[in-house]
């Protein structure tokens, strides 16, 4: 490994000052060398492995979350544990799936349950690298591609839409605003969405301690009341412009962020064994959160045929938190008046560009640059009127942050004949990070990483629609700053099942070799059935360790040695068209194992084994419904020699209907968990001389119903 040297952030520097304002799309390459763009199927023509996902998908179920449309795409897994949602490819969590926006890493703070699916034009699935776009994509790739003001927009547009969530534990508004239009050099585009929810829930936790000799020594129940709302807003505004010799400039801001606030009471039971330190504990969180994203962008064609792509760009985010929990010990005495104030702040510059030549003989020349850097600052103060921190807890901690990157690529995409075409890429990235605070020392984190990648298609000759590809890739996954800083992020009542979370300087980038290939068989319009399979071999595996550092709990990352990814998926899509029906299925089944992990259960963190789903989409005159059926199977974890993990089986049935009651307006009326399946997760510690203690957490699931309705004017 070695770090981003000087002469490459002058690089940098100069890429981003000589160029200047610029636009890198996500156009295809292929679609100039393939023919038109009507005839055009990213799946089936691009030689690389790529699904995309429109407008008609993204929208049919009224949706005000984008998780909630991910989870519906194939090769897709959303999990929500209660406490968070996260979107996985092949089953892996803890950030082995890159996210990406409008091709490029988010911008710090950002949440995809805060962007509305209103704003989105379309969802590329990249299941191989690719050199253009960062290969920190060990399981795959999802870029969202936000809604554009001219290039596929030309009509002019004014929808909007009124909707309302009706639930058992969930309920409030939402509102959408999408305008566009053109002038005769320029065109815009505005997409607005606000959406209050209010909660009032209750959940539960059970801890347990059994040992060796199989008796129970504790047994708790933690019963949480918790009421409160949030309000998210997304707003996506774009102009361009058509200049003088044919050359483009846009300009593109994406705001979006939420205010959280809730109030929460959880008591302890405890049946067997001691109580714990706050059995009886009263909370509140107030939580700000905003992102920013603004990018101006050029286009140029020269008069060789070369074009040029460039963009520059600045994004911000700040996060407030302030918590505060009152609570009670077994006697009813004050046992804690804690508060906790919380404030980040993190901005950026960045700046990318492609420059693309085609060639005779089917070639699509393309190299180019992404670099930026990021500056982020972090407070945290604590204080109790009741009783005195541990030692290792200081009450006043502060520290910052840089984190400077540079990409360099180039790519060939070679058309050699009808049969055969070829991608080969190379990419190098490098990363450095400097962190300092007041609780740890300096550190300083540099890695860089080659990735050369190469993809095959080839289109069996004589055959009907029978397509074979293969691709070889070098990815890998950089730890979070986060994850790097010695900094505590601390539980009320710590224990072995549920310790201080604490960053680790010594964490190094995780290098994985793979190699995918697949069969597809296309045999009408909009039918075919896909059989594909992928291997990673990784190095560097990061795991977690658990250990007491004399006063409290500890959890913390830290590289382990090998570890292997397996996948096998099939998928397929048709329709019947004397029911007016699209059929749409999916089953993928996922295998890993760490080096040195004992235990049938040894598996990636968190990965999930199999899942599956079935969709049903119908059409009739003024009419149009559909259904689908998710299913993932439990998932138990034995991630290294003394920790295990469990996330329990989820089925997930979904309907809509949408009636147009006008050429204008229509109906959107949507049910989702049907059959009321619950939300939880289980950790558990095994102590070779305490026994086993486990903690799991269950969120009830209520059916909810989704009614929006949608005009255009």
């Amino acid at each position: 490994m070695v770090g981003i040297s000087t002469a490459s952030r002058c690089v940098l520097l100069a890429a981003a000052g000589v160029v200047g304002p610029a636009m890198a799309q996500q156009a295809t390459p292929q679609v100039e060398v393939k023919g038109k763009a009507a005839d055009y199927d990213a799946r089936r023509d691009d030689t690389a492995m790529k699904l995309v996902v429109g407008r008609e998908d993204i929208e049919r179920y009224g949706d005000t979350s984008l998780p909630d449309v991910l989870k519906r795409i194939p090769g897709v897994t959303v999990v929500n544990t209660g406490r968070s949602v996260e979107v996985r490819m092949r089953g892996l969590g803890s950030g082995y799936t890159q996210v990406l926006l409008d091709g490029q890493r988010t911008p710090p703070g950002f949440s995809l349950e805060d962007l509305a699916p209103d704003t989105v034009e379309r969802i590329e699935v990249m299941r191989a690298p690719t050199a253009e776009f960062s290969t920190q994509a060990v399981a795959g790739t999802i870029n969202i591609v936000l809604r554009s003001a001219r290039k596929s927009r030309a009509k002019p547009k004014r929808e909007a839409k009124l909707g309302y969530l009706a639930g058992g534990d969930f309920k409030g508004p939402s509102a959408t605003l999408d305008l566009s239009g053109t002038g005769e050099r320029s065109g815009y585009a505005l997409a607005a969405n606000v959406n209050h929810e209010s909660f009032d829930r209750h959940f539960f936790g059970f801890q347990d301690n059994t040992r060796r000799d199989g008796s129970v020594d504790l047994l708790r129940r933690t019963d949480v009341a918790e009421d409160g709302h949030i309000n998210r807003y997304s707003i996506n505004p774009k102009l361009e412009w058509t200049l003088d010799g044919g050359d483009t400039l846009s300009w593109q801001t994406l705001v979006n962020g939420n205010r959280f606030r809730n109030h929460a009471h959880a008591l302890v039971a405890t049946a067997i064994g001691a109580p714990p330190q706050v059995p009886d504990l009263r909370s509140t969180v107030a939580s700000d959160n905003a992102t920013l994203k603004s990018d101006l962008s050029w286009t140029h064609a020269f008069d060789s045929g070369t074009k040029l792509e460039a963009k520059v760009g600045i994004e911000g985010a700040h996060q407030d938190s302030d918590s505060a929990g009152i609570g009670d010990d077994a006697a009813g005495r004050p046992a804690t008046d804690q508060r906790i104030r919380l404030k980040g702040r993190e901005r950026g510059v960045d700046s990318t560009g492609k420059l693309t030549k085609t060639l005779d003989g089917g070639h699509v020349l393309a190299a180019g640059w992404d670099g930026g850097m990021r500056w982020r600052d972090e407070t945290r103060t604590e204080r109790d009127a009741v009783r005195p921190l541990p030692p290792t807890l200081p009450a006043d901690e502060f520290s910052d942050g840089r984190l400077a990157r540079l990409a360099l690529y180039a790519q060939d995409e070679w058309t050699l004949d009808q049969a055969w075409s070829v991608y080969l890429g190379t990419r190098w990235e490098g990363i450095r990070t400097d962190a300092a605070g007041n609780t740890f020392a300096t550190t300083r984190v540099r890695s860089s990483v080659w990735s050369p990648i190469a993809q095959v298609l080839w289109k069996v000759p004589g055959s009907k629609g029978d397509q074979l590809r293969l691709a070889v890739s070098r990815t890998y996954k950089a730890p979070e700053l986060a994850n790097l800083l010695p900094r505590r992020q601390t539980w009320e009542n710590n224990d072995a099942t549920e310790a201080d979370y604490i960053g680790n300087p010594r964490l190094q980038p995780e290098l994985a070799w793979g190699v995918d290939a697949a069969w597809e068989h296309y045999w009408a319009e909009g039918a075919m059935v896909s059989l594909a399979t992928s291997w990673r071999r990784i190095g560097n595996y990061t795991g977690n360790r658990v250990y007491f550092d004399g006063y409290r709990w500890i959890f913390m990352p830290e590289n382990v040695g090998r570890a292997d990814s397996r996948s096998l998926e099939l998928d397929t899509k048709f329709p019947i068209k004397a029911l007016a029906l699209d059929v749409r299925a999916n089953v993928a089944r996922n295998w890993s194992r760490v080096d040195d992990v004992p235990g049938p259960d040894n598996r990636m963190e968190q990965q999930i084994p199999l899942t599956a789903n079935v969709g049903l989409d119908w059409k009739g005159g003024a009419w149009s419904a559909g259904g689908s059926f998710a299913f993932r199977a439990a998932a138990p974890v034995s991630s290294s020699i003394d920790r295990a993990t469990y996330l329990p089986a989820r089925r997930d049935l979904e309907a809509y209907a949408v009636w147009k009651m006008a050429p204008t307006v229509q109906l959107r009326v949507a049910l989702a968990n049907i059959l009321r399946e619950d939300d939880g997760f289980e950790v558990k510690y095994i102590d070779p001389v305490a026994g086993v203690q486990k903690r799991s957490w269950r969120y009830p699931g209520n059916i909810k119903l989704r009614t929006t309705l949608e005009t255009a004017f």
